[in-house]
């Protein structure tokens, strides 16, 4: 078996709690991460999409990753969200994380600029120089640029991506990426792809609804990259029970879902910070619908801790 790295296992990319004002309560964040730990996860991933980074300021977001690698036990990893318009602006965010004691940091392309290939490699050039091993993060429906796998396999091939983040949604692109770059590893990207690129190679899960299930999803986790087929059996009978809870991680109201799903099961979600606003009636009559679904088939046993009101 391969040395487990920083990046393997299940990475969780976390919401973010605040107050009804919408302060960030790094109280309850930190609290949330230790739960997470003592369940189980392998690491965090904060300051992603689900995190809403963009809407932190630059104060928040650099105590948003002190809180959590403060929070974090011996052995539990803080992956560093770094997504950034540029690449000087990335950098800086990976020297923070270096700083405050991060393990690695997963790497959008730049944001919102149709950057060309050779824009690309720089900009992932740039972060490497910092130092902490960088996980790509292709997530092309957000960022407008699509780590296509020949683009990800020069990355690699330059010393720059040491793993992949794969959110496309398409689990045909990871063999042509292990083909590209075998020496690459792959790491699940939406919740509802977790069998298929489970079986195609994956190491590492950096997923969003251990927020809510963390036990389950780690048993799916380990069930779908055990090389056992054994196993099989009973990972299609968890994935079947709960992808239509699973599935709203690849929706737009990801975030709102995730945070919901939370509320429901005793959590800590609640609000989101514009320009997310609450979920439509019939939204949230599903997604509470599907997270009791999986609670009543016994896939959140989890111990809630006590939630603070807010």
């Amino acid at each position: 078996m391969s040395e487990k790295k920083p990046w393997h296992g299940v990475i969780v990319a976390t919401a973010l709690p605040f107050t009804e004002d919408y302060a960030v309560d790094y109280d309850a964040f930190a609290d949330h991460v230790a739960w997470l730990a003592a369940n189980g996860c392998d690491g965090v991933a904060p300051n992603g999409s689900l995190g809403e980074y963009q809407t932190l300021s630059d104060v928040e977001r650099a105590q948003v990753i002190t809180t959590a690698v403060e929070a974090a036990p011996a052995g539990f990893h803080v992956m560093a969200g770094t997504g950034a318009y540029g690449a000087l602006q990335s950098a800086h965010w990976a020297e923070q994380a270096a700083n405050a004691g991060a393990t690695s940091v997963m790497q959008l392309p730049p944001n919102t600029y149709r950057a060309d290939w050779e824009i690309v490699k720089d900009h992932y050039a740039t972060v490497a120089s910092v130092g902490l091993p960088v996980v790509g993060y292709n997530n092309p429906i957000d960022t407008k640029v699509d780590l296509v796998p020949e683009l990800i396999a020069e990355i690699h091939a330059a010393g720059n991506m040491v793993g992949v983040k794969e959110f496309s949604g398409d689990p045909r692109r990871i063999y042509e990426i292990t083909e590209l770059a075998p020496t690459l590893d792959i790491l699940i990207g939406t919740d509802d792809t977790v069998l298929e690129v489970g079986l195609a190679g994956a190491v590492g899960w950096v997923s969003g609804y251990p927020n809510a299930i963390p036990r389950a999803c780690i048993e799916l986790f380990e069930l779908c990259t055990s090389g056992d087929t054994a196993d099989l059996v009973r990972a299609q009978e968890i994935y079947r029970d709960l992808h239509s809870l699973l599935r709203w991680d690849s929706k737009t109201e990801f975030v709102q879902a995730i945070k919901l799903s939370m509320d429901v099961l005793g959590l800590r979600g609640g609000i989101c910070r514009p320009p997310r606003l609450p979920l439509s009636q019939p939204l949230v009559d599903r997604i509470v619908a599907d997270t009791q679904a999986a609670a009543d088939k016994g896939y959140a046993t989890e111990t809630r801790p006590a939630v603070a009101a807010v």
